[in-house]
């Protein structure tokens, strides 16, 4: 495995490397652009890389479905941080292009939904058309594929193309959230502000089925940061659950959490305990009365207690 390398989504000028190279590690890495999100996590679990950056979530559009389904199917993976990167678009022209000129329009399909209303106000009659990723749509404005491409404006100087338009966004404060993901490994230590990923499947459809897999994490005080149903493939109506919950897997409300839920589903599919980004420990809210380590230590100890005939 090359551990120097580290891959994702391409190619270069994406949001996504630019939220690579946040990390302070990225300086020392090798960092490799890919076609795709199954192509930047393949090459880790070919020991082509030793991680990639991708995207899972944006703020206005909601999980990102190619890394969801990724990270549910194929070869396990285990995520160890995560990058939250402000997002606001810049309309990306070829020299000399003027907003009247712009008949086609290219992104990622999750950029749209974030620029659907300016597009609607300033180039009504503009076709989109998606690209595999924000940067290659300005790689097909510069080949004269599109008229122009929403993209990062540092993505410009890359292409060779002009920022026509610049802080573009329908929704103030937009972010997307990237996870670096490597292979399964021990989770790091918690950090008090941490965020533990699973994906659950069902083991038969009926009435409060869902219900029965929310209660084991309420029960037990879990704030889950993220519910996302997926299909399965297997059908009509099947589908796995990509959850996020506040809490690290060492934490004892976390554990048996996860524990109830293998007991009743047909499968879990840990993704990692990692630090939460942006949160400090001290900004954490204090867990529910009953819910701390320490409460389910005196619980196990009255429970061996009463076992004993010592209650």
């Amino acid at each position: 495995m090359s551990a120097t390398r580290y891959t994702y989504l391409g190619p270069e000028g994406t949001f996504t490397e630019a939220a690579l190279r946040t990390l302070p590690e990225a300086a020392t890495r090798e960092l490799v652009p890919m076609v795709s999100v199954p192509a930047a996590l393949d090459a880790v679990r070919n020991g082509e890389a030793a991680a990639a950056l991708v995207p899972i979530e944006n703020s206005v559009e909601g999980g990102v479905t190619a890394t969801l389904d990724e990270l549910a199917s194929g070869r396990p993976l285990m995520i160890y941080r995560e990058v939250l990167l402000p997002i606001a678009f810049a309309l990306l022209v070829r020299p000399g292009t003027k907003l009247s000129d712009i008949k086609t329009v290219t992104g990622h399909p999750v950029a749209q939904p974030q620029v659907r209303n300016w597009l609607r106000a300033h180039l009504p009659e503009a076709v989109w058309e998606s690209a595999a990723s924000n940067a290659d749509g300005a790689r097909l404005v510069q080949e004269g594929r599109f008229d122009a491409a929403f993209a990062g404006e540092f993505a410009a100087a890359t292409y060779g193309l002009e920022a026509l338009v610049t802080d573009i966004h329908d929704a103030e404060n937009a972010e997307t959230r990237f996870v670096l993901v490597g292979r399964p490994a021990r989770p790091a230590a918690p950090t008090g502000a941490d965020k533990t990923s699973v994906v659950i499947w069902q083991r038969e459809d009926h009435p409060g089925a869902l219900l029965e897999l929310l209660q084991e994490f309420a029960a037990r005080g879990v704030n889950l940061m993220l519910l996302q149903s997926r299909p399965t493939g297997a059908g009509i109506g099947n589908y796995c659950f990509a959850i996020d919950a506040e809490g690290h897997i060492s934490d004892r409300r976390v554990g048996e959490a996860l524990m109830g839920l293998k007991r009743i589903c047909a499968n879990v599919r840990f993704l990692g305990s990692y630090p939460r980004a942006g949160v400090a420990a001290e900004d954490v809210r204090p867990v529910r009365p009953g819910t701390s380590d320490a409460d389910f230590t005196a619980a196990s100890d009255w429970l061996a207690r009463c076992q004993d005939g010592r209650a």
